[in-house]
């Protein structure tokens, strides 16, 4: 195991990131298992923490397969070596199913407040792990469509083939542990909980009122 739990892993990756801090970062994790951590980071860092909202579209026959990922204004990335195992009408069918999942998660955050302006800012876009890439890519592209100073890419654990493909589209891309082959992202972790809507909005939620109170 390379970590207990995302706690553990949000410390560290803020250690870190330590080069951001006192630079208000604005740390855009991707739901749900990476906003405990990115509330970690955005403590450690000074920052705030708010949500990209991105969802794969699964392999037909095999849904824990990634051929790509979508945003919530419908921008899609495609896995180029999955081109063969789908064809438009399934992908038409998938982009639509994961774009209304995405408009549902976001009416369901919306109690948190409204999506925070990355504008000029530091944005790290953080996840728990990358697997193929492809969500993690689309929200550094959905992010950096929103014209941050500088796009910076975490993640606890990414094979070193992947975040070659992360570098691509980021200006800092920080991981933790790149084994030569990523199976599983929980296999890194001995605790790896699912993390529910519930916890993310409340999270999201005691972010904002606890940097409020601080003036900040």
């Amino acid at each position: 195991m390379s970590f207990e739990n995302r706690a553990q892993a949000g410390t560290r990756l803020a250690h870190r990131l330590d080069a951001y801090k006192g630079r208000h970062p604005l740390v855009l994790a991707i739901p749900r298992g990476a906003v405990p951590m990115g509330k970690i980071v955005a403590d450690a860092l000074g920052g705030e923490l708010d949500v990209v909202l991105v969802r794969k579209l699964r392999a037909p026959f095999n849904p824990e397969l990634a051929i790509g990922s979508i945003d919530e204004t419908g921008a899609t990335y495609l896995d180029a070596d999955a081109t063969g195992l789908w064809d438009q009408p399934y992908l038409d069918g998938e982009m639509k199913t994961e774009l209304e999942t995405l408009r549902r998660r976001r009416q369901m955050y919306e109690p948190a407040g409204s999506p925070i302006d990355a504008a000029g800012r530091v944005a790290i876009v953080l996840d728990d792990g990358i697997a193929t890439g492809s969500t993690m890519i689309a929200a550094l592209r959905a992010v950096r469509a929103r014209r941050p100073s500088t796009l910076v890419a975490a993640t606890a654990v990414a094979s070193p083939d992947v975040l070659r493909l992360i570098r691509r589209e980021a200006d800092d891309v920080v991981c933790l542990e790149t084994p030569p082959v990523l199976y599983a992202i929980g296999l890194h972790f001995r605790d790896f909980a699912q993390v529910s809507d519930e916890e993310v909005v409340a999270t999201l939620r005691d972010a904002r009122h606890a940097r409020a109170a601080h003036g900040i």
